[in-house]
């Protein structure tokens, strides 16, 4: 009995932490009301980045807030209602924006990125999957000088922790990305980085690697969580049956927050980092072989199994609120002046929302008062880049044993 978990959430970060706990002999029971890799896990860039390490509210937050509060841009959108009625959160994310606090998430992060990205080689391999990784980097792209001068912080935190980067001339980008258009004087190659062709792939394949290796998946809407007197925790489902388990590890990602205050009363400051997706297909014989990143233009291009994956950037809003198609249209206009885009594969666009804490770290470890239950959730939107690793760091925290890095950072009394 004492062996047995029930993980709550199957995106990247629940199967990563399923996975992890089955390797260590537990008798894990993943939970999830769709199959796995199919919501917030599906709609990213499909980037394993190391430049992550740099959150939205870092030190050059403040000289882009009066553009930002415009709330007219592809990069950066916002509800004036979600945001009043979430002040303390959006207080609380711009008070971590100044120097001591970034400094201490961009190390925490670093080292769980690198982490990540050691245990995505591994669980590639292991799933038969590595075919979807490319080792080649991702390039940030500067529609001016002026542009890739005011990159300096970012390049600076790069050089601190060693990211491997390499500045590139308009020559050298043509020779990396020749179908590019020449509207890009420079750019930044992130060589510390590597990719994925479908990242929902990815997780379902770690899922089912999880199954063979004799993993029980539950398909449900799980409606409560209760200690029981036995000293175990019951798994509720919605109009099915109760489990019995020693430990439960909460990993539903921008649900958490609802969940935790209406099964156990935890108010968890969480805001929601939504964001857009098309497909397409390119003009002619045109190919991009890096993920690309144009902050001026606002998206991420990547090249998928599905087309070329345009994702914007961040809308704060309600988790649930009806999409706009505005910022995704912005974006696409962007991307059409950088690359040869042809028509839109798909009816209607991808919305995902991805869960925010205000210090832009996700929880990892106990939950306060809760004996026997854990936490891994509030990723934002490097989930991909960091799951993975979360759960090499909660599997040795559950077993009581050393911690690949200190986890101090990613603590839960942070805010509970």
């Amino acid at each position: 009995m004492n062996q047995t978990v029930a993980i709550l959430g199957a995106g990247i970060v629940g199967v990563s932490c399923a996975l992890e706990l089955q390797r260590r002999g537990c008798d894990v029971t993943l939970f999830d009301r769709v199959a796995p890799g199919r919501e917030t896990s599906y709609g990213n860039a499909g980037v394993i980045a190391r430049s992550s390490l740099v959150p939205f509210n870092n030190p050059g937050l403040w000289a882009s807030l009066p553009r930002l509060l415009k709330n007219d841009s592809a990069s950066f959108r916002y509800d004036p209602v979600f945001m009043a009625r979430n002040l303390p959160w959006a207080l609380g994310f711009l008070w971590r924006a100044r120097k001591s606090a970034f400094e201490e998430t961009a190390a925490a992060l670093d080292a769980l990125i690198r982490l990540s990205a050691r245990e995505h080689q591994r669980l590639l391999a292991e799933a038969g999957a590595m075919h979807r990784l490319r080792n080649s980097g991702w390039i940030f792209l500067y529609r001016s000088e002026e542009a890739f001068a005011g990159s300096r912080l970012l390049r600076e935190a790069f050089d601190k922790f060693g990211v491997a980067t390499q500045a590139l001339d308009a020559r050298k980008l043509a020779e990396l990305e020749p179908d590019l258009k020449p509207i890009f004087p420079r750019a930044l190659w992130i060589k510390d980085a590597s990719s994925v062709d479908s990242p929902g792939q990815v997780v379902e394949a770690y899922a089912r690697l999880f199954v063979s290796r004799g993993g029980k998946m539950r398909q449900a809407l799980i409606g409560n969580i209760e200690r029981s007197q036995a000293e175990a925790w019951r798994v509720v489902e919605d109009n099915g049956p109760a489990h019995e388990v020693a430990r439960v590890v909460l990993a539903l990602g921008p649900w958490t927050r609802e969940f935790a205050k209406k099964t156990l009363g935890l108010r968890v400051p969480m805001a929601f980092e939504r964001g857009y997706h098309m497909h397409y297909g390119a003009a002619g014989n045109a190919r991009l072989t890096h993920p690309i990143y144009d902050p001026g233009g606002g998206y991420v291009l990547s090249p998928m199994e599905q087309g070329l994956r345009l994702s914007t950037g961040v809308q704060l809003a309600a988790r649930d609120a009806p999409g706009n198609s505005v910022q995704l249209d912005l974006a696409e206009r962007s991307a059409r002046q950088a690359f040869p885009l042809e028509n839109r594969l798909e009816p209607h666009a991808w919305l995902g929302s991805r869960p925010t804490l205000p210090d832009s770290r996700p929880i990892i470890g106990n939950c306060p008062g809760h004996p026997g239950l854990w936490l891994a959730f509030g990723h934002q939107h490097i989930g991909f880049s960091t799951g993975p690793g979360t759960a090499a760091l909660l599997g040795a925290m559950m077993a009581g044993e050393a911690c690949p890095f200190d986890p101090a950072p990613f603590r839960a009394s942070r805010f509970l």
